[in-house]
């Protein structure tokens, strides 16, 4: 059971300039956790398959990325009391060696605030497009560099007032790059010209829901010839025109908050699933118009959703792991469960397919491996021992694993 590369890369916008075997955003070249080929290690430890390990200069959650043999990601350095010093970070992909760490926002520009104990100052993924580099600090503001690291622009206009810190990562689309600002009040998605850093448009995003804040990373689908972002917020989901931001489609989900998941499609179906307090997986048909939430709704799930890592689409089954690291695989079509097993430890990282795997990594720093399938079977347990709350990059026959203080990467020696 294989799914080409090829084939998915038409769900992300303009994402097809990349090299199939980049991993240039959160969750890869597609955004919905599909790497390219089947060659990455099945077993790993402190002391097997690493290539190389790099000590990370402060803190951040955000995931690595890995383009043209380069890894990028951001940090935030501070000694706790004083303010972040925002920065991004450029490791040669081959030998793990330091190439460049360009301040985007210095301390003078920067403040401490309320972070949750599983966030970061350096939380949202870098994007890669068309060799710019756009790096994403919430409320602290947006950045474009070369792949020199030289700055070519900043935008740190965009005020708000966060709760818990940021998380959700840009996406490109049409020339644009477009995120979510869900902080305490008056939530809004808004788009800047990849070019100038300059807002494109700004809407705001309509709730119902007490909690306004959120972090989930849209996604771009197509739908009968036309563009949508998906962005989902406290309370609602919604599908926004790439021209002007217009909202298209909207289905509502009460009080549902702090969304972390990034949307999958397939099979006809957008999947999301709602944050706190009661995560819930919905399966949507994205071909409506409005308010769609009685008409549009194909099934939803409870039992095994979670409230932090993304789900993962493969042919027609959907697979999920909760944050309690319970794992989940669903038929896409209809919702029935098919297997709900305990994989162990707490997770936050998003899981990824590659070949007929499926990897999984705990927040304890263990990499979980299971067989593609309708039947539950673990391939392999690795322990790395730190704490790892970042998804993982796929690139290049190797896995890019951060943890608290170390980027690793992670390949089979014996090939």
């Amino acid at each position: 059971m294989k799914y080409p590369i090829a084939c998915l890369l038409t769900l992300a916008c303009g994402a097809g300039l990349s090299l199939a075997n980049d991993w240039p955003e959160f969750r890869g070249a597609t955004g919905q956790g599909h790497a390219d080929g089947s060659h990455l290690p099945l077993r790993w430890s402190k002391n097997e398959n690493v290539i190389w390990k790099q000590p990370i200069p402060g803190l951040g959650w955000s995931s690595p990325v890995v383009v043209e043999g380069k890894v990028f990601l951001s940090t935030a350095v501070s000694d706790g009391t004083e303010a972040p010093s925002l920065r991004t970070l450029c490791l040669d992909a081959k030998s793990g060696k330091e190439l460049w760490n360009s301040e985007i926002f210095p301390t003078a520009e920067t403040k401490t605030g309320s972070l949750h104990n599983k966030n970061s100052y350096a939380s949202p993924t870098p994007l890669v497009h068309q060799g710019k580099i756009f790096v994403h600090f919430g409320h602290h503001g947006t950045a474009c560099l070369d792949f020199n690291g030289k700055i070519l622009w900043r935008n740190n206009t965009l005020k708000y007032s966060p709760v818990h810190g940021s998380g959700g990562s840009p996406v490109w689309c049409e020339g644009k790059i477009v995120f979510s600002i869900d902080g305490a009040s008056e939530p809004f998605v808004v788009a800047l010209d990849a070019k100038t850093g300059n807002v494109a448009w700004k809407v705001a995003r309509e709730s119902e829901a007490k909690k306004k804040f959120s972090f989930a990373t849209p996604l771009v689908i197509e739908v009968k010839g036309k563009k949508q972002i998906i962005t989902p917020g406290s309370g609602v989901v919604s599908a926004l025109d790439p021209k002007d931001g217009h909202e298209i489609w909207r289905v509502t989900y009460g009080e549902g908050y702090s969304v972390v998941p990034r949307p999958v499609f397939g099979q006809g179906l957008l999947f999301i699933a709602t944050g706190f307090d009661r995560p819930t997986v919905i399966a949507i048909r994205p071909d409506g118009k409005g308010d769609v939430t009685k008409t549009h709704v194909a099934w939803n799930l409870t039992k095994g959703a979670p409230n932090t890592p993304s789900l993962l689409l493969a042919g027609e089954e959907l697979y999920m792991v909760s944050d309690g690291g319970i794992a989940s695989c669903v038929d896409a079509k209809t919702g029935k469960v098919h297997w709900q097993e305990r994989v162990g430890g707490n997770h936050s990282a998003s899981p990824f397919l590659a070949g007929e795997r499926i990897y999984m990594q705990s927040e304890e720093g263990v990499g979980t491996v299971i067989k593609l399938g309708k039947t539950f079977e673990v391939l392999a347990t690795n322990p790395l021992e730190e704490r790892s709350l970042a998804s993982c990059a796929a690139a290049d026959d190797s896995l890019f694993i951060r943890t608290a203080e170390n980027l690793y990467r992670i390949a089979d020696r014996k090939k």
